[in-house]
């Protein structure tokens, strides 16, 4: 699994290399051998309790899918700013989270669109996913989601943090995940964030990886930069990055870049300051800044790796793809 870093692999170096710690590009792969479920959470951002959330999940090494209510997302645009920087996908959840099948079309609309305004405001990029309060929808919801290019999602699985469950309740509920999965948790409780380490863990001992949603499904799947809520992609571009996360030490992190859709691309990775990287693999790159670097084919196919020295930081990085 664990492979010597050749010196022909390691193409740019923005610091010292760390010999005798090689990239596990075949762990990475490994660890999402049984698929990919996808980590939600309604109701946000609560000054409270978000950016206690956002520190479990970064520490853990997983992603998730933030649906957060219009009204929310306005009161707090900062934290709507901290998710996408902890790289989470930030998603719509109406804007004051009422039962809204008891609406006009009218009425559905304005909280719709409300919400993905106070959202693009606070940072949080154009929303693609939309989760009904409830979990209620019908027809006439889903039409005016989709009239706004929304993507109508409920759950697999629930939590049923809402309802008063424990820590290990919560933790029992995501071990019923499947490939493809979705589970419905809550941004405002202290049992949920408690929950998140023995979930993630969960996850790797069974070879699930925490993915975004899928637009196209609503359906975990592998992440991209085009994916389940706004901050990312590459518009109609038919390039896509997709990150996997490899082996982690007390002072770095390996991660690896997947590229679908072209064989000739240019992929752009930006750091979390104070992150750097300080090696790569199969890919030639330069650099823009101390914090973003462009990666290119050299030959060695569609999948690249970097060390990251995160510098207490433990954000994934930012991906964007242009296909050349």
């Amino acid at each position: 699994m664990r492979r010597s870093l050749a010196a022909a692999a390691v193409l740019a170096v923005a610091g010292p290399l760390l010999l005798g710690h090689p990239p596990a590009q075949a762990a990475a792969a490994a660890d999402c051998a049984n698929g990919y479920v996808a980590l939600t959470y309604d109701d946000g951002p609560n000054p409270g309790n978000t950016s206690t959330l956002l520190n479990a999940l970064r520490s853990a090494g997983v992603r998730a899918t933030m649906f957060n209510t219009g009204q929310n997302a306005a009161a707090n645009p900062g934290l709507v700013a901290a998710q996408v920087s902890a790289g989470m996908w930030v998603a719509n959840h109406s804007y004051t989270h009422p039962h809204m099948l008891t609406l006009s079309s009218a009425q559905m609309s304005s909280e719709l669109s409300r919400t993905q305004s106070a959202i693009q405001a606070g940072g949080g990029g154009t929303p693609v996913l939309f989760r009904p309060p409830y979990g209620e929808t019908n027809a006439t919801l889903q039409s005016a989601a989709s009239a706004l290019g929304l993507r109508t999602v409920t759950w697999d699985v629930d939590s049923q943090d809402w309802n008063g469950a424990s820590t290990a309740q919560i933790v029992q509920a995501a071990s019923t995940l499947t490939n493809g999965g979705v589970i419905l948790m809550h941004d405002q409780y202290a049992t949920t964030v408690a929950a998140v380490p023995q979930i993630a863990a969960g996850l790797r001992n069974r070879g699930l990886c925490a993915g975004m949603i899928s637009p196209s499904t609503g359906r975990a799947v592998a992440p991209s930069t085009s994916g389940g809520g706004g901050g990312g992609g590459g518009g109609g571009s038919p390039c896509a990055a997709s990150y996997a996360e490899g082996q982690k030490w007390s002072d770095r992190f390996n991660g690896q870049v997947t590229v679908t859709g072209s064989n000739n691309w240019t992929v752009t990775v930006t750091l979390a300051s104070p992150q750097r990287i300080i090696a790569t693999w199969n890919a030639a790159v330069s650099w823009t800044s101390a914090t973003v670097m462009t990666a290119r084919p050299n030959g060695s196919g569609n999948t690249f790796g970097f060390t990251v020295q995160h510098g207490g930081n433990w954000s994934w990085p930012a991906l964007t793809c242009t296909a050349t």
